[in-house]
């Protein structure tokens, strides 16, 4: 089905759906008390406005509906004049998946709440004035302005002031912010725990008490104008699968859409991401590609790994390359997209009932960067399922030996880990017992718990030495594992096809084929 969207007023103005769009949306305004109409000023700028045209689709591609929205021409703004602080925080995806895999833990439904118009509920601090929309022209006031009262869509301080609204709601009716993530809130009482993450207009809300979220989410649709979604099925182009054993991530209609603007929707697929042994480098023997080209696809590929850990050394690896890519580079990069072509239904499953013990998984190869020798980090973090936090790094200075390579990856692997303690810590998930980090080098280990070793480590960077600190706190506990089990070993190197799908398979990434009771995705 081809979609068509207006690029003008004019184009819009011809269809009744889209009209009926424009009106929704200018009366969503005016129920809001977002503007008033006003005087010109003479000594004030006035910023003009325009229609956006969105056509919004279901997760199987069908119309969900026609929106419009009118934005603020945000580009014309002077600091200092019509704006001072834009700075808005939103979730980041590793506390999205803590929060999914702590709800499939403790067998909990997720929920979603969309803000209509969020920003309009955004009260201004600044002056600020704007044109009258084009089809919405009070006749014998075409010389009036709006001034707004509050944000419109595309004020560059409009995210903020949504934000100061919305947080400053949640705090006046009883909810904890988290001081480690900006955007998670936590409400307890005697018959429970109701845990809220906020992303833009986008609320996701689970917990153990029913009577706590259903009160919870009558008081928002009091509050604001909302959309009750029901079950989450969709946040942030994520597929989200709830089952009676799970709950799957996926983003199959992503990575379609991919292979689709890339050529490659017939391609044949490959087995894994990268060859083994593959080595790129900034200058080989292949002529440049085009560079808009490959930053478009890796760019692509590395939000792909947002329920993919699979692809992430890939991904990552290709990143390195933004500047001056070669058609090697390039070939690559198709080589992964071919490797997704294959695994198009995989996901990322969290079984439901497991149990709530952090364990993470941290590993380093040596100077395998071909161009300045430096290491590359990786690590995984799961509560008895599948993996919701895991990275693939270049290490910031060179290792002279392999045991300080790995010990460089432990210290990385900490901080995270240390984060995600106060995080389960806000969902009532506290780790008790010192968080299991399991490395598969004897000598890293040695270095960060036995003082005679130290005198070897002078010329480590200090910052990498917080890892002892951490130890004699108690808050992690660094062990032995073997290669052979070591999950983070995907992050650092290309792979063969047996140990990638070992590996694959243990960090909780499968096809959505393969889920009990599940339907399709």
């Amino acid at each position: 089905m081809c979609i068509i969207e207006p690029e003008s007023f004019e184009e819009a103005a011809k269809d009744d759906s889209w009209k009926k769009a424009m009106e929704a949306e200018i009366t969503m305004i005016e129920k809001n008390n977002t503007w008033e109409l006003v005087n010109r000023p003479f000594d004030k700028p006035i910023i003009g406005v325009k229609w956006i045209y969105k056509t919004k689709l279901n997760l199987d591609g069908s119309v969900q509906k026609n929106k419009a929205r009118l934005e603020v021409k945000g580009y014309s703004q002077k600091p200092g004049i019509d704006f001072n602080e834009t700075f808005a925080p939103v979730a980041r995806l590793d506390t999205v998946r803590t929060l999914v895999a702590v709800a499939a833990q403790r067998n909990w439904n997720l929920f979603q709440l969309d803000v209509k118009s969020a920003f309009l509920n955004g009260v201004l601090n600044e002056e600020v004035y704007v044109d009258q929309p084009s089809g919405f022209v009070m006749q014998g006031s075409e010389d009036k302005v709006y001034k707004l009262k509050k944000a419109l869509y595309g004020l560059k301080q409009a995210p903020r002031a949504w934000y100061d609204e919305i947080n400053s709601y949640f705090i006046r009716t009883g909810f904890y912010r988290s001081p480690s993530e900006a955007t998670l809130y936590t409400k307890m009482s005697t018959s429970g725990i109701l845990i809220v993450s906020l992303y833009v207009d986008d609320i996701i809300y689970t917990g153990s008490s029913k009577e706590m979220m259903a009160t919870f989410k009558d008081d928002m649709m009091r509050q604001y104008e909302m959309t009750d979604l029901g079950l989450l099925h969709h946040f942030l182009g994520l597929g989200v699968l709830q089952t009676d054993s799970c709950i799957f991530l996926h983003q199959k209609k992503y990575a379609k859409t991919l292979l689709d603007k890339f050529g490659l929707k017939d391609c044949k697929s490959v087995a894994t991401p990268l060859a083994v042994n593959e080595k790129l480098s900034k200058v080989d023997a292949s002529e440049l590609a085009d560079e808009t080209l490959y930053r478009q696809m890796v760019g692509s590929l590395l939000y792909l790994t947002a329920t993919r850990p699979d692809i992430m050394f890939a991904a990552s690896l290709l990143a390195r390359f933004m500047h001056n890519p070669t058609k090697k580079h390039m070939g690559t990069a198709k080589r992964v997209l071919r490797y997704v072509q294959g695994t198009i239904n995989y996901g990322i499953a969290y079984d439901k009932g497991k149990g709530a013990v952090l364990i993470g998984y941290c590993d380093s190869d040596w100077s395998g960067s071909e161009d300045d020798m430096r290491s590359t980090s990786g690590y995984a973090f799961h509560l008895g399922s599948g993996a919701f936090s895991w990275a693939s790094i270049k290490q910031s200075s060179v290792a002279l030996s392999t045991a300080e390579a790995e010990y460089m990856s432990a210290a990385e692997a900490t901080a995270q880990a240390m984060w995600l303690r106060f995080v389960l810590s806000d969902f009532g998930e506290e780790q008790i017992e010192p968080t299991q980090l399991l490395c598969d080098n004897t000598s890293a280990i040695a270095i960060s718990k036995n003082p005679v070793h130290h005198h070897k480590t002078r010329h480590i960077n200090r910052r990498f030495h917080f890892i002892r600190d951490a130890l004699q706190n108690g808050e992690i506990d660094l062990l032995y594992c073997k290669t052979e089990v070591q999950l983070a070993d995907i992050f650092i190197k290309p792979l063969a096809r047996d140990r990638f799908e070992y590996l694959r398979k243990a960090l909780g990434v499968i096809s959505a084929q393969h889920l009990e009771g599940s339907v399709g995705v």
